[in-house]
């Protein structure tokens, strides 16, 4: 049994080829003392008696501050084919991000420590990809033949929140959250450096850059069992995900993310704009603050204008800034080509609810001589439903409607079994290595 320190920079030592790992399954655990040991030993007997690739099981310890990490080291000291990782600063992304670039397998995968999800997903979940079928697999929960024990405040928050990622990041995935995916090591090597958090929402920050790179992304119905003692803060890592939900599409707003070609696009990806669901939710969420922002600046403009010049104003300008947010966050596009001819042609949309909210105004007031501004914006609301749905099918068949680009360019390839280099800001890490799983 040997200790060493893994400095930023350094070269890890390279395994004999004949017994690299095929498959690095990473366990991140913080004051996980209870669970580690039974955990550990069940994955290894499953390796060692049902799994055909050579495998090796790395205990990522994050910041633990009760026995976890004495019991980390124990467990790698004993069983082959286990090692123990320590990380001084807390958070799964970073334990994963530190490890799987410090890895030499070809495939790299985690799985959390109180292991909800079968094990015999395993097998399904890394095949496609040392194949090369796949670039990325994820267990999800939530797809057909899935079978899932766990209460309805989580089943709840947990459809919510890939609801929520479909509409405000275009994810075409199922399952964001399942704690049980892995990934090819060429492509996490062209990803990781990508990403930014550290925390929980790792794992949706890493599917939907690989999405939009257009990466395949297989998922695996799992059988999952909630571990009713589970550690995990629902609602600080609910706020968290929400977090980096908004620092996300505030980065592609502004086009400062931006995710290289590395692989064919989805069918029907025209950028990022993802299918026809997620293209409505996101046009369905800029209308609703459009209308809000229409319905306040006409009741400000009714004050010294009349009806007509009132509806006219406020639409022209929340239909010019419409246009632009639908533009970028609705159907993808970036940059200054075909910006002037996006706007004038969105100009047609305008004229539409033009005519259609000022034929409704004009049919109010002929009704009733001097309606209330409730009555206005009551029928100003209706009018302009009408005009939502035929703006949306202008936006999508015609402004914004799908052109061929040019094809990608090649993708540097890394060879098959070598892993990312470590990347610059790791802190040191403490190895207990003990072979490997053959």
């Amino acid at each position: 049994m040997r200790s060493l320190e893994c400095l930023v920079g350094h070269e890890l030592p390279e395994p004999e080829h004949d017994h690299a790992p095929q498959v690095e399954i990473v366990i991140p655990v913080r004051d996980e003392e209870r669970d580690l040991e039974p955990s550990i030993r069940r994955l290894v007997s499953y390796l060692a008696g049902r799994f055909p690739f050579r495998a090796v099981v790395t205990i990522a310890d994050n910041g633990s501050t009760d026995g976890t990490w004495a019991a980390a080291r124990a467990l790698a000291a004993e069983l082959d084919g286990v090692r123990a990782v320590r990380l001084d600063r807390p958070g799964r992304g970073h334990a994963l991000r530190s490890t799987w670039s410090a890895s030499r397998a070809a495939v790299l995968a985690y799985m959390d420590v109180d292991l909800s999800t079968d094990l015999n997903a395993l097998l399904p979940l890394v095949a496609p990809l040392l194949s090369g079928h796949s670039d990325l697999a994820i267990g999800t929960r939530l797809a057909r033949g899935a079978r899932v024990v766990r209460g309805p405040r989580r089943e709840l928050i947990s459809r919510c929140y890939n609801v929520l990622l479909r509409a405000t990041l275009g994810a075409g995935f199922s399952d964001a959250q399942c704690g049980f995916k892995a990934i090819r090591a060429d492509k996490a090597a062209l990803l990781l450096p990508l990403t930014r958090d550290t925390g929980w929402f790792f794992d949706s920050e890493l599917l939907v850059l690989a999405e939009r790179a257009g990466l395949r992304i297989h998922e695996v119905p799992v059988d999952w069992i909630d571990d009713p003692n589970s550690r995990v803060k629902v609602v600080a890592t609910a706020l968290a995900d929400l977090r980096g939900i908004a620092r996300m599409r505030w980065q592609l707003l502004r086009g400062t993310l931006r995710v290289p070609p590395l692989g064919a696009a989805r069918p029907g990806l025209r950028g990022p704009a993802g299918s026809l669901a997620g293209q409505l939710a996101r046009f369905l969420a800029v209308g609703a603050a459009s209308t809000l922002a229409y319905v306040l600046l006409y009741l400000g403009l009714r004050t010294w204008l009349s009806a007509q010049p009132a509806n006219a104003v406020s639409l022209l300008a929340t239909a010019v800034l419409n246009t632009a947010v639908n533009r970028r966050f609705t159907f993808g596009i970036r940059g200054r080509p075909d910006l002037a001819r996006h706007q004038a042609q969105g100009l047609l949309a305008f004229a539409a609810g033009l005519a259609l909210t000022s034929a409704a105004l004009a049919g109010l007031h002929a009704a009733v001589p001097r309606p209330a501004r409730a009555a206005e914006v009551t029928v100003l609301i209706g009018a302009g439903l009408a005009a939502t749905a035929l703006r949306f099918a202008i936006y999508r068949h015609w402004v914004f409607r799908r052109r061929p680009g040019p094809a990608p360019g090649p993708v540097p390839q890394i060879p098959a079994g070598l892993g990312a280099a470590p990347l610059a800001g790791v802190l040191p890490l403490t190895t207990e290595p003990n072979g490997h799983h053959s």
